[in-house]
């Protein structure tokens, strides 16, 4: 085995470590802050809520300025240090503080620094592995995040309850300290800055040569595809988002005490079930097209909702919120793949995936928010039914309008100052 090889692999290894780790650390304390909020702090349902949405604000506004962070520097490593640290930190001094401005000012910190790690994690493995085995290497990394996340969540469910809810927060101080330690050990020239950012990648036959200079920022605005593409993620998280909270409510008013339970359930049950999805958009997705796999995603939530509605049954709900594993399985592995397909030569992949992540956001904003308002005029149904043909849309639209960009049917786009694909 050549030194390259070896280096490729450690960061391989590093990178499994890293995904996993910072499964929990992305997100910060994420669901845990209302019950802490609401069970240690007596805060109000308002306050909490206002709290999140200023958090969740925050994270919208850093989440395309970090994209092109990430395209811009060459310590990638130190920024996710750098976020992870700070992440960790709004976390551990938050029994410290009592009063509304000091919890949501740093939440909405942690929020923008955990903003950070979606593309740079990206951006790293397109760096290390290359183009031709990008597609392969998210589908790992996918893997190991929903791995982290599951067993995270038994984590932090069996200490917050033998311990309380504070203790999700020495579980966070651990899983940072892995995630430091896994980050530091991705070896520094192992990646290429270049090729992470989207320019050729001269071992998959992109150009002779590395002059090339990114494409400007407008190329946000004028790949159309790019723009069709955020349109369909932005209706998938609109369509989805508000769909497990709503099977957590209808669970809740059949029986109040089982109710979180079978809220851990319903998570614990997808993420296991997103962890061989991403296994599987990893080994074929490049041979079977990858707008293909995205379709998949977007077709299983009206098939979802529908199903909703047939019963009220709890082992009903639980059952066919196994399908969110399948979809959001499918849509965490693919997305940055077909990002990185549509930027490839223009040196703004990061800075577009963060556009898309933005867009994404916007759509589970506003999920929730909708489907309130349809439950409280129609029922649960009828929000259910609405969600759906959200999402039917959303496949409508990709269907006619989003051009296959990798697998059989795709040809390769040219590199800058004119990607092919970014002229349609």
């Amino acid at each position: 085995m050549s030194q390259d090889e070896t280096i490729t692999r450690r960061a391989g290894h590093a990178l499994d470590a890293a995904n996993f780790f910072l499964a929990d650390v992305r997100d910060g304390l994420g669901p845990y802050l209302a019950i802490y909020l609401l069970t240690e702090q007596k805060w109000d349902e308002a306050a909490i809520g206002l709290v999140m949405s200023l958090a969740t604000i925050a994270g919208i506004v850093a989440q395309t300025p970090a994209g092109a962070m990430v395209d811009a520097t060459r310590a990638k490593r130190l920024i996710m240090i750098a976020a992870a640290l700070i992440v960790t930190a709004a976390s551990l001094l938050l029994p410290l503080m009592a009063s509304f401005w000091p919890v949501a000012i740093s939440q909405s910190i942690a929020h923008a620094a955990g903003v950070i790690f979606a593309p740079a994690i990206a951006a790293v493995s397109l760096g290390v592995f290359g183009v031709s085995a990008f597609t392969a290497r998210i589908g790992r990394n996918e893997t190991f995040n929903h791995a982290g996340n599951a067993v995270g969540a038994v984590i932090a469910g069996a200490a917050a309850y033998a311990l309380g809810p504070s203790a999700v927060f020495y579980l966070m101080a651990l899983m940072s300290v892995g995630s430091l330690i896994s980050v530091l050990a991705i070896p520094a020239r192992a990646i290429d800055h270049e090729v992470a950012r989207g320019l050729s990648d001269r071992k998959a036959g992109d150009a002779e040569t590395r002059d090339e200079q990114p494409s400007g920022l407008s190329i946000l605005l004028t790949c159309r595809p790019l723009l069709i593409f955020a349109i369909c993620v932005a209706l998938f998280h609109l369509a989805n988002a508000a769909m497990l909270p709503l099977v957590g409510q209808k669970l809740a008013l059949q029986d109040k005490n089982l109710g979180t339970s079978l809220m851990s359930a319903c998570i614990a049950a997808a993420q296991l079930v997103m962890v061989p999805m991403a296994l599987l958009v990893g080994a074929r997705a490049d041979r079977w097209g990858h707008k293909r796999f995205f379709l998949a995603a977007l077709l299983i939530l009206p098939l979802r909702a529908a199903r909703y509605t047939l019963s009220d049954d709890k082992a009903w709900l639980v059952g066919v919120q196994l399908l969110d594993g399948v979809g959001a399985g499918i849509f965490g592995a693919i997305m940055p793949v077909i990002v990185a397909d549509l930027m490839r030569g223009t040196g703004r992949f990061n800075v577009a995936q963060g556009a898309v992540i933005t867009a994404q956001s916007i759509g589970a904003a506003l999920s929730t928010a909708l489907a309130g308002l349809v439950v409280v005029e129609a029922g649960y149904s009828a929000a259910f039914l609405t969600l759906g043909a959200t999402a039917a849309l959303a496949w409508i639209v990709c269907w006619l309008l989003l051009p296959e960009s990798s697998g059989a049917t795709a040809s390769p786009p040219n590199p800058v100052p004119s990607p092919a694909i970014a002229a349609e």
